[in-house]
């Protein structure tokens, strides 16, 4: 019997936990987004919350929880120097309960590079259950960063994360409105700040010819999110995705995607290749969670950034080619959506 494809994890794990020396990230740090910027160091931005809050009457979040997003450096894409103050703020009045989840990608368009960051804006309570939206911010030299505000207007979407080059020459982004991942396109990136009248009503009108990936039964079989940017490779758009079941566990899987449509996917993976077994992944604020948002390539290993249990930020790697040879030797049954 063929031993299962799994993502190994590091042994510094988890590389980043709560600081209580530092207020705003003194409660927990997870879900973080990752890229190798220019200067050639591995940027990370993650999620934090101060200490103070507390499990709701409802037993299924907590209140007093306000997220802002942190940034680490690091020389070999392990050992991280932490920024003293967060570089995204819940500051504005669409993200006032929250600068959540963030995915960083380094977009290369018209001859120009930007570090694209997307985020969950909370406009409402945690766990509320409405208010998220999609909101973008960007930065040259992760020393300035600017707010670009919501690009999904008027509907709950999540897991929103940029291509890191043009298919068919336009910017491509995927996205999550439960439970499905969807794609849209954008001409230029200033169609994404100011699309023209009429543009996103038309697109929901349209969603299904739009979805990338639907859930399957087990595993996955609740909802499913985009990880983090894909990355290209000779087969495919490689991407990383999280599942989650019906009993509220998260896991992670694999997908490749066509080059020119990424619509259609040309492998899955039939099972997980990262689930909760640690304990740094099985308790925490929210339990039985390893949720991918960042992911790297070093001397052709793959790096994936995760979040552990809701509290803590974590490693797991793998051979490239190894996981994409796996992908087209087991997945290919499980390619359409």
């Amino acid at each position: 019997m063929t031993e299962k494809f799994r993502l190994k994890r590091h042994p510094a794990n988890p590389i980043l936990s709560p600081d209580p020396d530092r207020v705003w990230e003194s409660g927990a740090v997870f879900n973080c987004g990752a890229t190798v910027a220019d200067d050639g160091r591995v940027y990370l931005l993650y999620r934090a919350i101060p200490q103070g809050y507390r499990l709701n009457l409802s037993g299924r979040g907590y209140d007093n929880y306000i997220s802002s997003v942190g940034c680490a450096v690091s020389e070999d894409g392990v050992r991280f120097r932490r920024f003293e103050e967060p570089v995204l703020k819940p500051d504005d009045h669409f993200d006032r309960f929250g600068c959540e989840d963030p995915r960083v990608t380094r977009l290369q368009f018209d001859g120009d590079t930007r570090y694209l960051i997307t985020y969950t804006a909370l406009s409402a309570p945690a766990f509320s259950g409405y208010g998220n939206r999609v909101a973008l911010a960007s930065t040259g030299d992760f020393r300035t960063f600017r707010k670009h505000g919501v690009i999904i207007p008027d509907v709950n979407d999540k897991d929103a994360v940029f291509f890191p080059e043009p298919v068919g020459g336009r910017i491509a982004l995927l996205h999550r409105i439960m439970p499905d991942i969807q794609i849209v396109y954008f001409e230029d990136f200033e169609q994404i700040l100011n699309p023209p009248e009429g543009f996103w009503p038309r697109y929901l009108e349209r969603l299904d010819e739009y979805t990338v990936m639907r859930p399957r039964p087990g595993w996955e079989s609740a909802k499913i999110g985009a990880g983090p940017p894909p990355i290209k490779t000779g087969e495919g758009w490689l991407l990383i995705y999280h599942g989650v079941d019906e009993n509220h566990v998260y896991r992670a899987g694999a997908a490749l995607l066509d080059l020119d449509d990424p619509r259609r996917v040309i492998a899955r993976s039939p099972y997980p290749i990262l689930e909760p077994m640690e304990p740094y992944e099985r308790e925490g604020d929210v339990p039985n969670v390893v949720f991918p948002e960042g992911a790297i390539v070093v001397d052709g290993d793959l790096y994936v950034y995760y979040g552990g249990a809701d509290k803590v930020c974590c490693l797991a790697t793998a051979s490239l080619s190894e996981l994409v040879d796996w992908l087209l030797s087991e997945g290919k049954g499980r390619a359409s959506v």
